[in-house]
């Protein structure tokens, strides 16, 4: 058995820098110590942990599945569970160095698998008890959003990713020096990093949009000195939500439908705020590349 790390080393080595509100306050706390009792046992790798995580998840479908109360309860305990696992199986491999990119497939699969099962259990569950067809209908919208909330984060990160490498790749035709892109949290850029940085040119892709909304970036600041990420309501919030709120208020039909318009309001905000910044990279671009003589 290795040697014990402490809590604090847990802490620093495998907290993400950026998360959701849910993961922060909920669930990191008790993942962390889980952690520390398990890390030394190297047999608990990530892959186990993701194995366990998704066969809980389908321990709450089954209970979802039974449709009353008292295993409503037991399903939303056993689905937070389930996620409390699925982030230590991340913490495993940062702290010891056994992560792999089949365990980040196997991470990704188990959790689209999971919210599908989990939504067959809870409005499958509902629908059979009761034969109302707006449960279906809820399943069908929970299976939808999730499915699109990941199309688009791909999707958003290729766009972001092709304007990087374009900026940079004009910039070093025209003979400068390659900007600094300056994203998101970029007021806590590693000193060291600052450091080497100060004579760069920085393009701040952002500026628009921060421009327009100070409100939101005030709150963003707040929010990031928490250690939460400004999208406040992402996918983990939409599941939580959905397979643990819902089923303990017993308000159901209530917290989805409410859990869907928030989830769609945070999307189509983060689909604006490309759009202001595909409009400075266009402006940026440019003053870079050259433009076409006119016949």
């Amino acid at each position: 058995m290795a040697q014990r790390t402490t809590l604090a080393d847990i802490r620093a080595r495998t907290y993400k820098r950026r998360d959701a509100w849910w993961t922060v306050w909920l669930v990191d706390p008790l993942a962390a110590r889980l952690v520390w009792l398990v890390a030394p046992y190297r047999w608990i790798t990530p892959n186990r942990l993701t194995a366990a995580a998704f066969l809980i998840g389908l321990g709450a479908a089954a209970s979802f599945w039974r449709g009353s109360y008292g295993w409503l309860l037991v399903g939303a305990l056993l689905f937070h569970l389930s996620f409390v696992l699925d982030c230590m199986d991340g913490k495993i491999a940062r702290l010891n160095g056994t992560g792999s990119v089949f365990g980040t497939w196997l991470d990704y699969v188990f959790d689209r698998l999971r919210v599908v099962a989990c939504t067959v259990g809870l409005f499958g569950g509902q629908y059979a008890r009761t034969g109302e067809l707006r449960y279906l209908w809820l399943a069908t919208l929970v299976v939808f959003l999730d499915m699109f909330r990941y199309l688009n984060a791909l999707q958003m990160q290729k766009v972001k990713q092709s304007m990087r490498e374009r900026l940079l790749a004009a910039s070093e035709a025209a003979g400068k020096p390659a900007p600094v892109i300056v994203e998101e949290n970029d007021e806590e850029i590693d000193e060291g990093i600052r450091a080497a940085e100060e004579r760069r040119e920085r393009v701040d892709v952002h500026g628009d949009f921060r421009t327009k909304f100070g409100l939101f970036v005030t709150v963003r600041n707040f929010l990031l000195r928490q250690r939460i990420r400004a999208h406040v309501f992402s996918g983990i919030e939409f599941m939580m939500f959905v397979f643990i709120l819902g089923p303990v208020l017993d308000q159901i039909v209530v917290v989805t439908l409410l859990s869907a318009v928030l989830m769609v309001a945070f999307e189509a905000l983060l689909v604006y705020k490309l759009w202001t910044t595909t409009k400075t990279f266009t402006k940026r671009i440019a003053k870079l590349e050259p433009q076409p003589a006119l016949v």
